[in-house]
């Protein structure tokens, strides 16, 4: 059986290395792009069966725009994204996001520092 894949999207190397351990310990296969731009290229090539996406990257909103450019592209429309930010905690916003259709196509939205069980949880409801 081929292992499933998830694209990890983010610009803070030791989270990517954190997370790569964690999915690859339970046989997910895993990759991982800096920024949006590099994310969404290597989605093209890589396939993945889900991606982790961090909102603040190179700009402050990367993440949501990345969000809403994946159900447009035919290639990647039908991958499912788990948020996976700390920009409630790092603007000290007083309220949450949710998943909607336009403007934050997204599964869900999981608040950093995300336990591993719980992004585990997440991520098995959507492969």
């Amino acid at each position: 059986m081929e292992k499933n894949k998830i694209l990890i999207i983010d610009d803070e190397s030791d989270f990517i290395d954190s997370i790569k351990g964690i999915l690859e310990a339970r046989g997910y296969k895993t990759e991982s792009a800096n920024d949006g731009d590099e994310g969404l290229k290597k989605a093209k090539v890589f396939k993945p069966d889900l991606i982790l996406l961090d909102v603040m990257m190179t700009r402050k909103t990367e993440g949501f725009d990345v969000s809403r450019k994946i159900p447009k592209d035919e290639a990647l429309k039908s991958i499912p994204v788990i948020l996976v930010t700390g920009i409630r905690e790092k603007l000290n916003l007083p309220f949450g996001f949710e998943p909607d259709k336009t403007w934050l196509p997204v599964k869900a939205i999981l608040e950093k520092t995300v336990k591993p069980d719980q992004l585990l949880a997440e991520i098995e409801k959507y492969i």
